[in-house]
This record gives C-alpha cells, structure tokens and sequence, in this order.
C-alpha cells in the first residue's frame, strides 16, 4: 500500500476500485460475438466439437446401428487429440421429427458418454440450424472463462431436409461462430445429397459419403478426429508470407488442409459392394 492511501483509505480503495475494473475489461467472456477469435494469447483454450445427426426414420435399422456404435469407439480417440493445453468438449444436436441436445451444455471429451440414439420421424434439418445458431454463442454453448478456438461442426444426414433449411442456413450463416467453425459433412446412403452438404460446409472437398457400414464406421471417425486436430491448432504464421494470419486466413487454411486430409483418406478407403439401401 503506497503512503498516499495509508493517509487516505478512500482514495486507495478508489484505486483498488480502478485495478479491479481493468481487470474485469480484460476478460475474455467479453469479447464481443462479432469477433469471437479477436484474442488468441492464452495459455488454454476451449475446442467445442458439434455433432448434427439425423435421427429421422430413414435412418432406422443398419445405418443408425452402425453410427452408434462408431460413436462409442470414436470418443476414447477424440480424448487424444489436441494439446495439453486444449480443452475438448462435445456437443451433439440431433434431428428427425424433434431437435434435440444430447446434453444440456457441452460435455468435457473426459466425462462424456454416447448415449444411443433412436430413428424416427421426418428430417428437421432448418430446425436443427436455427437450434445450432441460437446455441453457438458466449451466452450460451461457447461460455467458456477461457479463450476458444473457432468450433468444428459435423453434420450427419442420410436425406433431404424435410423443412426449409435455406432459410435458416442464411441465418445460421451470419454467425460469426459459425463462420469461423470447421465444418464437414457425410452424406449416408443412396438419397444424401452431396449438393446441398456442400452448402453447409462450403465447400464439396468437405463432404463425403458413405454407402455400406464399414465406410461409414471409417469416414466418421477419419473427419471427427482430423477436424479435431486441426480445429486445435494454432496457426500464427503462414509458410509463404512472413506476417500474422487474421482470423479469415486461418480459417482458409484449416479448411483447406481440411479438405485435403479428408480427400486424401478417402481415397485410401476403396469401394465397398454392400449398400445401406440395398433391399430397403
């Protein structure tokens, strides 16, 4: 305590007052939403992974079998991704007839547990994109005390939407969380339009497809896990201009990289002759 506020305890407590309210600026819960990736100088960050899966009743049977059962296996993996200093938490929004959450707020990759999913009804997919951008925000799904990376979005369908998803797609779309975010698509079986998932994503070289188990066993877990690690790393610098990526430019290159990891995985797949469809 300097001499001045051991003589005037007012004053020093104004000052104490003043400290303590520069800190509270400092905070990064609030940054602005319009620029959730404005501050990246700290020493652990949040990395929120979003599963949008269709639960509609196309997807009844081998299809939703199969996808549980991969989910089960991808979560020990996912829980090795990232740095010591990334904290991965897992969110899944899931939609047929209802939208829901698989949990209230996202879940720590340490503590969550798959908990099997059901098919039935039509396929809500609007629905579930107006979900998505009511969530993703610091208010809500993105409240960590921590800084975030931009978040990694996974869409899984098996159709075409049963409701207007364009609308709210362009809605969705002007969320800066959402604009930031990773984002893949898979596309199951014969009726998934590979069109309409490179809409979501972006680009087509983020949307795959899977047509027998077996390659959608492969195909979730090579998307969940590439677009976790690099949805976790940090990109200060590029490789053929000596300046400090904005947030645009890192956002191009994670997709891209993206992008090619994703191609370069599929290709190694080969073909399977079993089809989802086959007999339905």
């Amino acid at each position: 305590m300097s001499n001045e506020q051991k003589k005037n305890p007012a004053a020093g407590a104004a000052e104490e007052k003043t400290a303590a309210a520069k800190t509270s600026a400092a905070d990064p819960m609030d940054i602005d939403d319009d620029d959730p990736l404005s501050a990246t100088s700290v020493s652990k960050k949040s990395l929120v992974i979003f599963f949008l899966i269709d639960t509609s009743r196309s997807m009844v049977g081998k299809k939703m079998g199969e996808l549980n059962t991969v989910m089960e296996e991808l979560i020990p993996e996912i829980r090795r991704v990232g740095e010591a200093d990334t904290d991965v938490k897992i969110a899944v929004l899931t939609f047929g007839t209802q939208v829901r959450w698989m949990y209230a707020e996202p879940i720590s990759i340490e503590d969550f547990e798959w908990s099997r999913l059901r098919a039935d009804g039509v396929t809500n997919m609007g629905e579930a994109f107006k979900e998505l951008n009511a969530r993703m925000s610091r208010n809500s799904f993105l409240n960590s005390p921590s800084l975030s990376f931009a978040p990694v979005i996974f869409l899984m369908t098996d159709g075409y939407p049963s409701d207007d998803y364009k609308e709210a797609l362009a809605e969705l779309s002007t969320n800066s969380w959402y604009k930031f975010g990773l984002k893949a698509a898979l596309g199951i079986g014969q009726e998934a339009n590979d069109e309409m998932l490179a809409e979501f994503t972006g680009s087509p070289d983020t949307v795959v497809h899977a047509y027998s188990g077996g390659q959608l066993a492969a195909m979730i877990k090579i998307i969940a896990v590439t677009s976790a690690q690099i949805g976790s790393k940090s990109m200060t610098l590029s490789d053929d201009v000596n300046h400090e990526l904005n947030a645009e430019e890192v956002l191009a290159a994670k997709q891209k990289l993206l992008g090619q990891q994703i191609q370069d995985s599929m290709t190694n797949l080969g073909n399977e002759a079993a089809s989802f469809d086959t007999g339905w």
